[in-house]
């Protein structure tokens, strides 16, 4: 089953800031460790909340609006896309990455399994 785990940000990023850089770097090196296990085969950090734009469709018209649409102090971060045997394997991966522990989260979610036909 694949999942998404979802990284979302709030007081782990005052936390960042207090690190040293010996330390910032040792964490980026787990964030980067979690691109190498076994796996996940896709993940990105995202750029800052504030600079992203909120699309809906009203009456057939685009409407956006700057910024995330949610008001709140956890903002999603960044991902990874894991395949996994199941539910607990994922939660475990989920513990390592730092965020969870900088008072940030983790949200691990399935998949939709596509069912694509060939023609």
């Amino acid at each position: 089953m694949q999942y998404l785990l979802q990284v979302y940000t709030g007081e782990s990023m005052a936390a960042w800031e207090r690190l040293s850089e010996d330390q910032q770097s040792a964490v980026t090196g787990e964030y980067m460790a979690i691109m190498q296990a076994p796996g996940v085969s896709a993940g990105a950090q995202l750029q800052p909340a504030m600079t992203a734009t909120t699309v809906r469709v009203k009456d057939g018209a685009t409407l956006t609006t700057d910024g995330p649409f949610p008001e709140t102090k956890e903002a999603l971060g960044g991902y990874y896309l894991l395949e996994a045997d199941d539910l607990d394997a994922a939660i475990e991966l989920a513990a390592r990455i730092p965020a969870t522990r900088m008072g940030g989260a983790v949200e691990v979610r399935p998949l939709v399994a596509s069912r694509v036909v060939a023609s």
